[in-house]
């Protein structure tokens, strides 16, 4: 039955939002409730503990109960708000873009560190440009960082999927840094063929597909929403580690390295296949702030040798 118009206010619509969403398997349910009310209100979660006595209208109250049946069938809430925020920086999303998660800001924070550094190392102050390629851009959540953080770092961010490039244009120009970045269309790194790029590129980024066939069958329903072929990286989850440290070989400049995101327990085996199977050199691996080691960044031979 539905409440009374004019009577419902913020402190009952949560409670009894909070309680659906509970009942329902809901992970998150108080959560969920509190940022799915503020987006429809148009405010912040700050706000409705501010003013819990506040009534929502008869359009208020029937948007958030279809926000709230929205997320009763898994949706992730990024996916009705339309929005996740990365970095300090919010990111349109819809369905055609995996969701921005806290762990791949370690794998942006790592590469910022490192094209900060080159610039600091620059001779007399010199700004040197730097090229970056984010492969499998998405919602374009690494290439916008990167180049709102570093000023002289010029990206060309890559994706299979027109829906994903279309989401990722439109938070570059939300950001202000669509001079900055080049947007193409293709697979992995066969976009940067014949555009006179060899030996040029000074980081080659990606957060690839991760998840073995394996974990696959066992995902939670909302990461079931979103789109398959962001997630899955075959038997083993390791085919596009490979496939981009391959590829991105022809491409590195003498002092450039490789950053990847990797899963929870593929860094060693992204490491030997680095240095192993495609000659780079010193290889770092980072922890996330859980503790996991989550980023890869292979280095070529050359640029560590000659340090």
């Amino acid at each position: 039955m539905a409440e009374p118009v004019g009577i419902v206010t913020v402190r009952d619509a949560l409670r009894v939002a909070t309680k659906r969403l509970g009942e329902a398997g809901i992970p998150t349910p108080r959560l969920d409730a509190e940022v799915l009310l503020a987006h429809v209100l148009g405010t912040r979660r700050e706000h409705l503990y501010a003013h819990p006595e506040r009534r929502l209208d008869a359009g208020e109250y029937a948007a958030y109960q279809t926000a709230l049946e929205r997320r009763l069938t898994r949706l992730p809430v990024a996916y009705i708000t339309g929005r996740k925020e990365f970095m300090c920086l919010e990111f349109l999303v819809d369905e055609n873009v995996l969701i921005p998660r806290p762990e791949t800001e370690t794998l942006v924070e790592a590469v910022i560190e490192r094209l900060r550094a080159r610039e600091a190392e620059a001779r007399d102050g010199a700004r040197v440009p730097v090229i970056v390629a984010d492969i499998g851009t998405g919602s374009g959540a690494i290439a916008v960082s990167i180049a709102w953080f570093v000023g002289h770092a010029c990206l060309i961010a890559v994706d299979i999927s027109p829906g994903a490039l279309r989401v990722a244009r439109e938070n570059a120009r939300r950001h202000g840094v669509e001079d900055k970045i080049e947007f193409l269309e293709g697979d992995l790194l066969s976009p940067l063929a014949g555009r006179g790029l060899e030996g040029r590129i000074h980081a080659v980024v990606s957060n690839p597909p991760y998840l073995s066939r394996r974990m696959m069958t066992s995902l939670p329903p909302e990461v079931t929403k979103e789109p398959c072929g962001a997630l899955t990286g075959g038997e083993a989850g390791l085919d596009f580690a490979h496939a981009i440290l391959n590829g991105a070989r022809a491409y590195l400049a003498a002092d450039g390295f490789v950053a990847l995101e990797v899963g929870h327990d593929q860094a060693e085996a992204v490491r030997r296949l680095a240095v192993g199977e495609f000659g780079y050199g010193d290889v770092d691996v980072i922890r996330d702030y859980a503790g996991v080691e989550r980023v890869v960044i292979a280095h070529t031979a050359r640029g560590r040798d000659e340090r």
